[in-house]
């Protein structure tokens, strides 16, 4: 295990949070020592105030029959688990199934998460959301969930993400969102959750922060994780009734893992199923070029938890890169970092040049074109699948592209046609 130990910062980091960073003050917010809840004093109180509601969400069945209902009239879930039968013959090895997330409303998981936090805004009294977001899904959602309560939205995106992902920005003003462009710092997501957090710390009695990924303060990666758990629940239920047993394997893209901690919610007490998030290793890992968080990050607080993180050598959180806006965060989700601590899952790193093959392979197999976000996860399983028996089952998470590709995909993907 590699921790991030320089003393001076982690002393700057604790007088400016107000808190000792060895302290496990809020047990049920750690997966071991990852997680937490390292933020001033007054945002650990409307932290302590969101937790405190959504236990108490949890147990009314009101609140469970709502979000259940929106999922499925509002949403379209449950998503088909789709046999992958042409690219299965091209791999030669074990059964692929895609898990269809590109089939719920607006194309990608993040929704299901939104719908959850909403109800809980609306529970507790809010009148304003805001959110963050890097590729623009969870912006899009969190805009049509905001206009489908009524409510007023602001969201978050750095200047690069706004004009890489135009389409989503359009779209989210479309659906009656202020776009917020972030000109700080590197101009992508960890910018734009900074913003978020700046606002939400100035609009405490107004305003709900709907995080878009398992990451931050607790109770946050516990509440995304479990609004997300529906795509394992759904996934593990519909591979029983077409194949009668588990999946050998998950795959799921990581950035700050929503999409994965969704996939492997129902199957991390099932110690047979091996869980595989997959990474942005972008120009490599070897190069400054990458978000291969968990390949190559070392451990410190960040966005108020305790998790994998790229530091520089001052303890500062380093710039990354991935052709994927939705990858290019430099954290990972506490749980996802206590996974991998204790070997339950596996996390590996995909380039920019395999993931753009992938997302070119599928396509001309089975006519489904991925999200480059989703295309990490089918590169990842377009190497196993091959080294596996024809009897094994793996199960990969998709998503659907919905905006236009970088020019860098755009370039990859003609050199690699």
């Amino acid at each position: 295990m590699t921790t991030n130990t320089n003393s001076n910062t982690e002393k700057k980091m604790a007088e400016k949070l107000s808190l000792d960073v060895t302290s496990k003050e809020h047990k049920l917010g750690y997966y071991g020592e990852f997680g937490g809840q390292f933020v001033n004093e007054t945002l650990k109180k409307a932290m302590d105030e969101i937790a405190v509601a959504y236990e108490e969400a949890k147990k009314d069945p009101a609140f469970q029959k709502e979000f259940q209902a929106l999922l499925k009239d509002y949403s379209g879930r449950a998503t088909p688990l789709y046999f992958a039968e042409k690219l299965t013959e091209k791999l030669g090895g074990a059964k692929v199934y895609l898990k269809r997330e590109d089939l719920n409303h607006l194309g990608a998981h993040k929704l299901n998460n939104v719908l959850g936090q909403m109800l809980l805004a609306k529970r507790m009294g809010k009148t304003r959301i805001i959110a963050e977001t890097g590729a623009g899904q969870h912006g899009v959602a969190t805009a049509a969930a905001a206009a489908r309560f009524g409510l007023e939205c602001v969201v978050y995106m750095g200047q690069e993400d706004c004009e890489r992902q135009k389409l989503n920005v359009f779209r989210m003003e479309l659906l009656g969102a202020k776009v917020v462009s972030v000109k700080e710092g590197t101009q992508t997501l960890k910018d734009a959750v900074n913003a978020a957090f700046a606002d939400f710390s100035n609009n405490l009695d107004t305003t709900f922060y709907i995080i878009g990924s398992a990451v931050g303060p607790y109770p946050y990666p516990m509440m995304v994780k479990d609004f997300q758990s529906v795509i394992s629940q759904e996934s593990k239920e519909q591979i029983l009734a077409k194949e009668g047993r588990l999946p050998d394997a998950v795959i799921a893209c990581v950035g700050g893992g929503s999409n994965a901690i969704g996939s492997f919610a129902a199957y991390i007490p099932e110690n047979k199923v091996q869980l595989i998030g997959v990474e942005a290793a972008g120009k490599g890992v070897d190069t400054p070029y990458h978000a291969a968080t968990m390949t190559k990050g070392t451990i410190g607080i960040m966005d108020g938890m305790n998790t994998y993180g790229i530091f520089d050598e001052l303890g500062n959180v380093a710039p990354v890169y991935s052709i994927s806006a939705g990858l290019d965060y430099p954290g990972v989700g506490p749980e996802h970092a206590y996974l991998k601590e204790t070997k339950r899952a596996e996390y590996v790193p995909v380039t920019d040049q395999e993931a753009v093959e992938a997302f070119l392979i599928l396509g001309k197999t089975e006519g489904i074109i991925p999200a480059i976000e989703s295309s990490h996860a089918i590169a990842e399983a377009l190497k196993r699948v091959p080294l596996m028996d024809k009897e094994q089952i793996v199960l990969v998470t998709h998503e659907r592209n919905v905006r236009p590709l970088p020019v860098r995909s755009l370039t990859l993907l003609r050199d690699c046609m």
